[in-house]
């Protein structure tokens, strides 16, 4: 009885975390959206600049002042060699996702973006000819097919949008490379690479948003009817932005991979049928059935990788089987990769 008690208790736990995870992220994408498409606020840089600055001060708040997470101490001279370079792909990464979201429907974006597990394992096979198991290769081809399928019969295509999007994921992935690499001895979550990650990050994007948006923005609240409404909105997606880290974080402790990545595809779809209903982009029905490929390429992928991860280290190596289980999987870290 007390062992059914405590199983339900986990359950009701994870569940929890990963509507509160699906509400903070389908949240900060909507808001983006609103922003830049109702709004009129088509400066990305300085949206980026701002989620940074928000970022930074509620990981401060967590850490420091409410002492909810403990502090990961980095070396002063790591934070430049390990932590900037991270900080800079990480930006980049933001940065063009915002600009992705500028220019085409939440739907079409989120879609490209399910093809991060392709970009990271196509990147680790070319820079460090890692071999794959045949299996890795053969989830990636619904995930391909389905993105091509989708930006074929895309109804409101934009080429910057889409190329914002697709490098994006090469960012994603370099990101996630380079974490392999740079952070090792480091053991972050998600609120500690915040932490020292957002403060880099706003101190690399400030002077390219003055210089490049700040006329824009002068003119913009000039000529805007309620500028600081609007700026009411636009720094709650800040707010919004930290607390999708927080919920990952939450998240993680709750959850299981194999279900984090059932419910980070799931999510996926919430997004896009939200983000329909508010802005009514039009949605073909061959545009549809790639989009579900996808996240069914992206599901089955995850699944493969579980399996594979869980393969007895006893089994029998043929010549093409790699020799450890490092070389068999990419290195795409399923609970960190959702950071928006």
């Amino acid at each position: 009885m007390e062992d059914n008690v405590l199983c339900s208790m986990s359950m009701l736990r994870s569940l929890l975390a990963i509507v509160q995870w699906w509400s903070f992220n389908v949240t900060v994408i909507i808001m983006n959206k609103w922003i830049f498409q109702k709004l009129d606020f088509k400066f990305p840089l300085t949206v980026s600049v701002i989620h940074f600055i928000c970022s930074s001060i509620g990981a401060y708040i967590v850490i420091k002042v409410l002492k909810l997470k403990q502090l990961i101490v980095v070396e002063p001279e790591d934070r430049w060699k390990r932590i900037f370079p991270m900080s800079f792909v990480f930006c980049i990464n933001i940065v063009l996702g915002n600009v992705s979201l500028r220019y085409i429907p939440v739907s079409f974006m989120q879609t490209i973006k399910s093809f991060t597990p392709a970009t990271t394992v196509v990147l680790q096979w070319l820079v460090w000819r890692k071999y794959f198991d045949w299996r890795i290769w053969a989830a990636l081809v619904p995930i391909v097919g389905g993105i091509l399928l989708t930006s074929v019969t895309e109804l409101s295509f934009n080429m910057l949008g889409f190329c914002a999007a697709l490098f994006g994921c090469l960012a994603t992935s370099t990101k996630t490379i380079l974490a392999e690499s740079l952070l090792h001895g480091y053991k972050f979550d998600s609120i500690n690479t915040v932490y020292y990650m957002a403060p880099f990050a706003t101190m690399i994007l400030g002077l390219p948003a003055l210089l490049l948006e700040g006329s824009g923005i002068i003119a913009w609240f000039v000529a805007h009817p309620y500028p600081w409404s609007a700026m009411v909105i636009i720094f709650s997606s800040g707010v919004m932005a930290f607390c999708l880290n927080f919920s990952i974080f939450y998240v993680i402790h709750s959850t299981t991979a194999v279900t984090f990545n059932v419910a980070g595809n799931l999510k996926v779809a919430v997004a896009v049928l939200i983000s329909w209903l508010i802005f009514r982009n039009p949605i073909s029905a061959m545009n549809a059935v790639g989009c579900a490929i996808t996240l069914c390429g992206c599901t089955f992928y995850g699944y493969v990788r579980h399996m594979l991860s869980q393969q007895h280290p006893g089994t029998p190596r043929t010549p093409r089987t790699p020799r450890s289980r490092i070389e068999l999987l990419p290195l795409v870290n399923d609970k960190l990769d959702d950071k928006v």
